[in-house]
């Protein structure tokens, strides 16, 4: 019988969001694909140095179920490389001893076929194009913004942050506030503030992880941290609440920004990875986190 990963949270990541591959990149995008071609051959044997989402990556693979050598997470390498060209990524890929043997390698091709193949729960990508494919066909995915990464990070924890609104819940409200203003917004929170959300992109991603959390409710480590950071605020907060009381998610840590910069938080709280569907959020964040934007929502169609 074929392996099953029915019981594994599936990420599927590029080889641009794991490693540095900005020289080979620009070969590619300035020159010509014999070029690009002939620098990554020459360069094959070269490990690569970790890209933005590598902590995350080295994280997820070491999540556990409780009392089990079993992994969590499974992660396969997506890379619209070869299999030729894309020998050097594994060859990084087993000297930093991460724990992926699975890859689809297409030849230039959008990898976002071969995401219900592999039952994915997460898309990370470098490109934006390819995300936003996978956002219009109902996948999580976020792209991988340029910025800070934790190479130091020693801790044994998990920790990932979620914008709400266009990412974990869908963007209706975020359309109210786009077209009527904030006391519409306001008015409108307030009215329908015992109607649940209907769920965002990141919403069955958020219920997966939340599953893990609670097959640790009992122990005293526990391997992940969630953490809501919206620019809601109070009175909008109580619609947030109650939907996700409604869904059976818990969240470990919550703040409502009410606009103002969600940078200072995301510093303290050091995610491994916060994802939200707002560039003038991301961009800053991602000069201080590792940082995902979500292209999804009325926000990023304006």
């Amino acid at each position: 019988m074929p392996e099953s990963l029915n019981n594994k949270i599936v990420i599927a990541i590029s080889s641009r969001a794991l490693f540095d591959l900005d020289d080979s990149d620009r070969i590619y995008r300035e020159k010509n694909l014999k070029e690009y071609i002939d620098y990554t051959l020459s360069h094959e044997n070269e490990v690569l140095q970790p890209g933005v989402a590598f902590p995350l990556i080295q994280k997820l693979l070491g999540v556990k179920y409780p009392d089990s050598d079993e992994n969590a997470f499974e992660v396969i390498l997506v890379s619209k490389n070869s299999a030729n060209t894309g020998l050097r990524v594994f060859n990084s890929i087993e000297h930093y001893k991460l724990d992926i043997t699975r890859a689809a390698f297409t030849s230039g091709r959008t990898p976002y076929d071969y995401l219900k193949a592999f039952n994915s729960s997460l898309f990370l990508s470098a490109e934006p194009s390819d995300v936003q494919l996978a956002l219009c066909n109902n996948y999580a995915a976020a792209t991988i913004l340029k910025g800070v990464n934790f190479d130091n990070d020693t801790s044994d924890e998990l920790r990932i942050a979620f914008d709400g609104d266009a990412v974990i819940f869908s963007d209706e409200a975020e359309a109210v506030f786009q077209s009527g203003g904030l006391d519409a917004f306001q008015r409108n929170e307030l009215e329908n503030c015992d109607i649940p959300l209907a769920p965002g992109p990141f919403k069955a991603f958020l219920e997966a992880l939340n599953k893990i959390q609670k097959a640790y409710e009992s122990t005293e480590n526990k391997p992940i941290r969630t953490a809501l950071v919206t620019a809601r605020n109070a009175p909008s907060h109580k619609r947030a609440i109650k939907t996700l009381r409604h869904w059976g998610i818990n969240i470990d840590e919550a703040f409502f920004m009410g606009g103002i910069d969600k940078t200072p938080v995301l510093e303290v709280f050091k995610p491994h990875i916060f994802f939200d569907d707002s560039r003038s959020h991301c961009l800053p964040a991602s000069k201080v986190v590792p940082t995902g934007h979500v292209d999804a929502g009325v926000k990023n169609r304006t």
